[in-house]
């Protein structure tokens, strides 16, 4: 059974850089796109940062040069460190597997529903 485990949410100040991280189980990590979505109250969800298994990227444009997605196929874990946080960052962030293997990125943030394993999300408020 495959499972994602966020951890490392929590309540901050604006400004601060913790790191989330996503602890993958139950098939060959690194083989299918990986990623990170968040939503806020009244909000969709969406993606903010995407990695695949030829350690390309994708990020949200609200986050490009703030955050930074990253992994170690050696503890099956996936990271996002936030650098530089904002209020509107605030929202519950989810860790997401692709659907499909080995798809590349080519343009712009993979959509939520290509995503069809998902964790039980970490809560992130970030207070001005």
């Amino acid at each position: 059974q495959v499972q994602l485990v966020e951890s490392g949410g929590g309540s901050v100040q604006a400004g601060v850089s913790p790191r989330l991280s996503c602890v993958a189980s139950g098939y060959t990590f690194y083989t299918h796109s990986i990623g990170w979505f968040r939503q806020a109250p009244g909000k969709e969800r969406e993606g903010v940062a995407v990695i695949n298994w030829g350690r390309q990227t994708v990020y949200s444009d609200s986050v490009k040069g703030r955050f930074d997605i990253s992994v170690d196929a050696t503890k099956n874990t996936l990271y996002l460190q936030m650098n530089n946080l904002k209020p509107e960052d605030s929202g519950m962030y989810y860790c997401a597997r692709a659907r499909k293997p080995r798809v590349p990125i080519e343009g712009p943030m993979i959509p939520a529903l290509d995503f069809d394993v998902w964790g039980q999300g970490t809560q992130v408020t970030v207070s001005s």
